[in-house]
């Protein structure tokens, strides 16, 4: 069978799966003709030119699925090999079974007897015409009726019309294919899906059901997920219960939330404001602002805010408004967590101006590293003072007199600067465990001479020295202290 035929076959099934739904279907018992015109596609052992072809069709259907038809085609002045014209004829009794009755696009199969009748141009000598020729065979084939009006479908078909060949000797059949397109009209039976809703109008509860949607059983429209708007016709088939939709089914979000309208129970969200579940914003640090639109996000219980969510200084001392208990601060006083101004100590004098802290009253035991306890007030408030500066990096120095050996003092030194910065750092938490070091000087830096009592006891100290001079200059031209 030539390769055209086969590609024709396939060309006819495509072009009827393109072609969408239509009408209602004829039911019932009734007559059917097809009128049609197409190709004949001639096995090669035939030695002739594919060639055009064209006949009707008359049949009488059964049942929705199956009915017997009769064909009768012609294809006239078909060239051969010994270029001599001929007229074929091709009749067919086959019976029809139809594969998806009711449907808009039904595809269908078809088997049963054929012939074939080649009729030379008799004004041809006779010695070179071999006489009218009749073959008897055959055929197969299928294709698809696609409804137009509820009596008239488009019908494209391929049928194999195999005959045996007629030397003596063969027993090899002929593939002969057919490629048609034509009209299908139904006479009599009954239409009987007015609607065209795949249910017959006598179990149709719902006659009226409009094009495109999906029915049940009884014919009427269904909806899956109850939005109002018919399955087949829903575009967004799995809108959740509750949500307003639009004409396709498709649900709304007026305020662009990300909460369908109906579920939204805050309409009006601000644009870029983040919601929860209900559609309502959030409000992660209770500002006032919403989250999404409020650009400091973690603002502290109790301050007051700009539009955008930022905190209010209004005084500039570093406490926000409606957190400040003193409004009207000096520009550059420092302050504490209330937003009060802060007294200035004498230590806290000397560490502006010398950049450390000298005590010489922090008392130990006699050759040990024990605090002892009228110690712990002073230290107390250098612990205080040292809290106000967390960018700060301090080094606690112990020294000690001249008294005993150099190694001794050494070791005594380094001790007493570690339990100082033990001290401090069990009393005060919060200080930065990297922001401390402790060393021992022993007698190697004394401020006095160790010849006299005064002056072995001013030798007897701890120093708090910064490390980080220029930081501590930067904060100086930065404040402006008060003093008592």
């Amino acid at each position: 069978m030539k390769t055209r035929g086969t590609l024709a076959a396939f060309a006819l099934v495509a072009l009827g799966m393109l072609t969408g739904p239509a009408s209602a279907e004829v039911s019932g018992v009734h007559l059917t003709i097809s009128p049609y015109a197409g190709a004949a596609f001639w096995d090669n052992t035939t030695y002739l030119d594919d060639s055009f072809a064209f006949g009707g069709r008359a049949g009488l259907a059964l049942c929705s699925w199956f009915g017997l038809e009769g064909t009768y085609g012609f294809a006239p002045g078909i060239g051969s090999i010994h270029n001599i014209e001929s007229d074929a004829q091709h009749v067919g009794a086959d019976g029809v079974i139809t594969l998806w009755p009711g449907s808009a696009v039904a595809p269908y199969v078809l088997g049963g007897w054929s012939q074939l009748v080649f009729d030379p141009d008799p004004r041809r000598p006779a010695e070179s015409v071999r006489g009218e020729q009749t073959f008897n065979g055959y055929e197969f084939g299928g294709g698809l009726k696609i409804r137009l009006v509820e009596r008239l479908a488009l019908r494209l078909e391929a049928r194999d019309v195999l005959v045996k060949r007629d030397e003596p000797s063969s027993t090899d059949q002929s593939h002969n294919v057919f490629a048609t397109a034509g009209l299908h009209l139904a006479i009599g039976g009954k239409v009987r899906d007015g609607d065209g809703d795949g249910v017959g109008d006598r179990k149709d509860r719902c006659p009226d059901t409009p094009a495109g949607a999906i029915v049940d059983k009884t014919g009427c429209p269904t909806d899956a997920d109850g939005d109002g708007v018919f399955d087949g016709l829903d575009t967004c088939a799995n809108t959740p219960k509750g949500a307003r939709v639009d004409a396709m089914g498709c649900p709304t979000d007026a305020d662009a939330d990300g909460v369908f309208d109906g579920l939204d129970t805050c309409a009006n969200t601000p644009k870029g404001a983040r919601v929860d579940a209900m559609g309502c914003p959030t409000d992660a640090d209770n500002d006032g602002v919403a989250d999404g639109i409020d650009r400091c996000e973690n603002t502290p219980n109790g301050a007051k805010v700009n539009p955008e969510g930022c905190p209010l200084d209004s005084d500039r001392d570093g406490v926000y408004d409606g957190i400040d208990l003193c409004d009207n601060t000096p520009e550059g006083a420092r302050v504490d967590k209330n937003g009060c101004p802060i007294e200035v100590s004498e230590k806290e004098t000397q560490l502006l101006d010398t950049g450390l802290i000298r005590i010489e009253n922090i008392n130990f035991d006699t050759g040990k590293a024990a605090l002892k306890p009228e110690s712990f007030r002073v230290l107390d408030e250098v612990g205080g003072i040292l809290m106000q500066w967390p960018q700060l990096q301090f080094e606690i120095g112990g020294h000690t007199d001249s008294r005993g050996s150099d190694a001794n003092n050494q070791k005594l030194s380094e001790g007493r600067a570690q339990a100082v910065l033990e001290y401090l750092r069990q009393t005060f938490p919060a200080l930065g465990s990297g922001q401390y070091t402790a060393k021992g000087y022993g007698e190697s830096a004394p401020v006095a001479d160790n010849k006299t009592v005064l002056g072995m006891a001013k030798n007897r100290r701890v120093e708090f020295k910064v490390l980080n001079t220029d930081v501590l200059k930067k904060e100086i031209e930065k404040r402006r202290m008060l003093r008592k």
